[in-house]
């Protein structure tokens, strides 16, 4: 669909050639079309700034992917291409860019695991390392418990075998919880031993708090498919918009041919895409990926994370139509730097 949008300039400067302005759509939080037809984002505030700050009238059109919208540029169907375009080693060359205004790396977005946490608590209860921690804890109670029982109620004859163990496991529950520790003493030795049992509770309830606790941080609860480097992409189903750096990096070296690539016409469409299992992650901006999950419901978002933060970062800019006029460029340029010194740009 053709968007026609005018900037508001001075009359003077109307009389100027109108750039024809390319916007990738889909893109946001760099670039994207609402449901109202108007056009926002991080890139095309940079190019408003510019526009009224070199008194530039321009016209928008909409572009499905960066693909498009970089052809378009090379074939001087549009002057400038406004969207969060990777100076990527394959672009350059064969694409003319503008001064890069910002640097960003890729991300996956993938979906975590609802039971995840469950099952890696069950497995930090069940961890070596807690069981022998709550079984010193026990032992040590036992014994202090052996100690107060013999002190307080082994010399009395008229208790018989099963009333003098229901009195050692009362002393035993009594130091292993800890209410009713004043009660079951009234000798000073025993006082001594209730004094030991209340630090080896202490140290040992830290203990088995802190071996939970690492056990259960050690790993962020996700589905199966725990990404550590790109190759683990490898016969993975992969979300990425078509003609992006994304899906030109699955078809390279090491993972071409061995990815199964699922086009994403919008980002916006990333969590639905995750969620109803119909990909195992979607590889993207990170940027952009950040903003899908913020945008999402709290439902949605809870169960979707990012992994593999800032990997390949590369420059971004503008693509240029290469018959685009040299003192024009350096304008743009210009103001670019200049945006980025005054800390405008988006």
């Amino acid at each position: 669909m053709l968007l026609l949008v005018l900037l508001a300039v001075p009359l003077p400067a109307m009389a100027a050639d109108v750039l024809r302005v390319g916007v990738l759509d889909g893109s946001p939080p760099c670039s994207e079309q609402q449901a109202s037809g108007q056009w926002q984002g991080r890139a095309l505030d940079l190019w408003e700034l510019i526009a009224r700050r070199e008194q530039l009238p321009y016209v928008l059109r909409g572009y499905p992917n960066p693909g498009s919208l970089l052809i378009a540029t090379e074939s001087d169907q549009v002057d400038i291409g406004v969207g969060c375009l990777t100076v990527s080693p394959e672009r350059v060359g064969r694409y003319r860019f503008s001064l890069p205004f910002q640097e960003e790396g890729l991300a996956l977005l993938i979906p975590t695991d609802r039971i995840a946490g469950g099952r890696r608590l069950l497995q930090a209860v069940l961890h070596p390392q807690l069981l022998r921690v709550m079984a010193g804890y026990l032992l040590v109670i036992a014994v202090i418990s052996w100690l107060i029982w013999r002190d307080e109620h082994r010399g009395d004859g008229s208790a018989g075998k099963r009333e003098q163990l229901r009195r050692y496991a009362l002393v035993f529950q009594v130091l292993a919880s800890g209410p009713g520790t004043n009660v079951i003493v009234t000798r000073t030795r025993g006082h001594a031993l209730v004094l030991v049992s209340w630090l080896v509770r202490i140290i040992g309830a830290s203990l088995i708090v802190s071996t939970i606790t690492l056990e259960v941080l050690r790993e962020p609860p996700a589905s199966g498919f725990q990404p550590r480097s790109l190759q683990d992409l490898d016969g993975r189903r992969i979300g990425v918009r078509p003609a992006s750096v994304s899906a030109h990096l699955l078809q390279q070296p090491p993972l071409g041919g061995r990815v199964r690539v699922v086009l994403l016409p919008k980002l916006a469409a990333a969590p639905a895409l995750l969620l109803e299992g119909r990909a195992d992650a979607v590889l993207a901006d990170e940027q952009q990926l950040r903003h899908i999950r913020e945008q999402a419901p709290p439902a949605q978002r809870s169960r979707l994370r990012l992994a593999l933060q800032g990997t390949n970062r590369e420059s971004q800019a503008f693509a240029l139509s290469k018959r685009l006029d040299a003192k024009l460029v350096e304008r743009i340029d210009r103001a670019i730097s200049q945006a980025k010194r005054d800390g405008l740009v988006p």
